[in-house]
């Protein structure tokens, strides 16, 4: 098999994580909590803060304001999948996400997040 097969099964082979993700400034600690299927996609994010085609404003605003230099990527929780029955990844994805967001409550002047109107009234 050639160089450029043995690296395309190898890439098929990888088991991809999903998890939970946070973006920090580490100038003034305001934060983003995302999540993704893949927590090899974290490198696609820098990239479109880099860009400047992230659709988080004021995200991207801060980025550029405070430059790459001031921002920290970290994984705060991968995903752990049950080893037998039914799994809906994208479901328990979205909790443990909300659990984050509601642990470290990124909105306002803590963080890039916007809070969804139903979260207003808790």
């Amino acid at each position: 098999m050639d160089r450029k097969k043995e690296l395309k099964q190898l890439y098929k082979e990888t088991k991809t994580e999903a998890g939970v993700y946070q973006i920090k400034n580490i100038q003034n600690g305001k934060i983003f909590v995302g999540s993704t299927r893949n927590l090899k996609t974290l490198s696609g994010k820098r990239f479109e803060l880099e860009v400047g085609t992230n659709t988080n404003k004021m995200l991207q605003s801060e980025w550029k304001e405070f430059g790459k230099e001031a921002f920290v990527f970290e994984v705060l929780e991968v995903l752990k999948e049950k080893e037998a029955g039914y799994f809906d990844a994208k479901s328990e994805l979205k909790k443990l996400e909300e659990a984050w967001l509601d642990k470290l409550q990124p909105y306002g002047k803590s963080g890039y997040n916007r809070e969804k109107p139903a979260e207003k009234g808790k």
